[in-house]
């Protein structure tokens, strides 16, 4: 494999070291189905010459028997791994590739276009800073468009890169790429992100890639010659999209190797931690100071986000998985129910009502969905009510626990402001949230008979296990 640095030749302690200060970008490429995803990654890869030898070979003899692109190699098989993508020539689950150029490390997340696998998408873009929307040049913004954009938005990405592809099939037409544009504008309107980008290209010929295109002579940024894709990449600023300000660190783990040491580790989520540092633990409130910032490497004298971390306090406070360690004057919400988007993912639908188990920053807790507030359109942003909730849709709900949790609003930290959702009955993942407003406080579940979701639970296995029984028979039973 031939690399862009000649320090990887010339003086590999160099090049490693310089290597270990780049930092890094996660971004998922989405879009609609057959819009050229999986090509621009491979194109990105290929160009940018981070493929070895022999995943090229590898790829040459496999695009023989399911190429897409005649006699020339698919590119798009470095990453339609799976034997079922590759017979259909579609992304099917979330693939993860990493590469790096001079200037920054990336790590991207290949995203599916149907519609069935939106929840795939979703679990890819909840760890990304930067999104590339692909959309086809003969076909303009689709319903897929819309969705993934509006899922991206929601999930809190601030920079979306929005790349008209197979430019070439529309001979690089200039109002071609400028009604796009301005379609897609129209839709963007309605959304947060405050960094949108347009980059006209052809994945299959490697145009606007890597390297800028003599074909698009027109394509200018800012009475300048537009920036390659590549470019984009490496120089969109992420670090003022972290929280430097409210100290988050979510305890995944207490670490107790001997009677001497006892640490308690997580991933900074948010802020920034030094020892001597006056801390509070959610939710007891007890509070202490930091010790010492322990890592596989040594201590460390300070913590940014991201980083994971154990921590030793001076005093002995009782710490357990799922408890948060904030700075000691901070403040923050402690309740039994809350508002939050939620993207459903289950084929059976959601009801309000039903018994689930909630895993927020390391912690699970019992709860149900309480009420479905409003269903969002994905194409139009308009809300209107819903009485239940099918695959893919999104809604504003509200969630009741049967216990007290810390609570962060997701624009705030989106690490403790997220959340997952799942069947009590088959610990199935179901759901995906994002916390948006601290509600008042429920009738406290663990102190009353919730028969609705009760009665739910007992259909669910009635069906299984008892197909010629009712549900409400043997809870007339139980009353008796």
């Amino acid at each position: 494999m031939s690399h862009q640095s000649n320090l990887i030749a010339d003086n590999i302690d160099q090049y490693l070291h310089e290597h270990e200060n780049k930092d890094l970008l996660r971004f998922i490429t989405c879009g609609s189905v057959d819009d050229g995803k999986s090509t621009l990654i491979g194109r990105l890869l290929h160009d940018s010459k981070m493929i070895f030898d022999d995943q090229l070979a590898a790829i040459t003899q496999a695009s023989k028997k399911s190429g897409t692109t005649g006699e020339a190699v698919d590119l798009a098989l470095l990453v339609d791994g799976l034997q079922s993508e590759r017979e259909q020539g579609i992304t099917i689950d979330v693939a993860y590739r990493f590469f790096s150029t001079d200037k920054r490390k990336f790590i991207i997340a290949d995203t599916p276009g149907h519609e069935q696998y939106t929840r795939n998408m979703a679990t890819g873009a909840s760890t990304a800073s930067l999104a590339i929307i692909l959309i086809d040049a003969r076909y303009g913004v689709q319903t897929q468009t819309r969705r993934h954009s509006f899922i991206a938005d929601l999930l809190g990405i601030q920079h979306l890169v929005i790349a008209v592809n197979k430019m070439d099939l529309v001979g690089f037409d200039e109002a071609r790429f400028e009604e796009i544009v301005a379609e897609y504008r129209a839709f963007a309107e309605q959304l947060d992100a405050p960094d949108i980008r347009f980059v006209p290209l052809s994945a299959l010929e490697g145009d606007n890639v890597v390297n800028r295109s003599e074909k698009t002579p027109w394509y200018f940024v800012d009475g300048q010659p537009g920036p390659p894709l590549l470019e984009l990449l490496e120089s969109v600023e992420i670090s003022r999209d972290r929280n430097l300000t409210d100290l988050r660190l979510p305890v995944q783990i207490v670490n107790r190797p001997d009677l001497d040491f006892r640490g308690y580790a997580g991933t900074l989520e948010a802020g920034i931690l030094r020892p001597g540092q006056a801390i509070k633990v959610l939710p007891s409130g007890r509070t202490s100071t930091v010790e010492r910032i322990v890592t596989f490497d040594g201590d460390l004298d300070i913590a940014w986000p991201g980083q994971a971390i154990t921590v030793t306090l001076s005093d002995e406070v009782d710490i357990s998985r799922g408890d948060w360690i904030v700075a000691a004057d901070a403040e923050v919400a402690l309740s039994d129910a809350f508002e939050a988007d939620i993207v459903w993912m289950h084929d059976e639908p959601l009801t309000p009502g039903r018994p689930i188990d909630i895993r927020l920053a390391g912690r699970s807790v019992a709860g149900r969905i309480g009420e479905i507030l409003h269903q969002v359109d994905v194409n139009s942003q308009a809300r209107h009510s819903a009485e239940r909730l099918e695959l893919n849709a999104i809604a504003r709900c509200r969630v009741e626990l049967t216990a007290e949790v810390a609570l962060d609003d997701y624009d705030r930290s989106p690490g403790t402001g997220s959340f997952i959702v799942i069947d009590r009955l088959t610990n199935v993942t179901v759901g995906a949230g994002m916390i948006r407003a601290v509600a008042q406080s429920s009738a406290r579940l663990a102190g009353e008979v919730d028969w609705a979701g009760f009665e739910l639970e007992l259909n669910a296995l009635v069906r299984k296990y008892f197909p010629h029984w009712e549900a409400k028979d043997l809870r007339e039973l139980l009353n008796k």
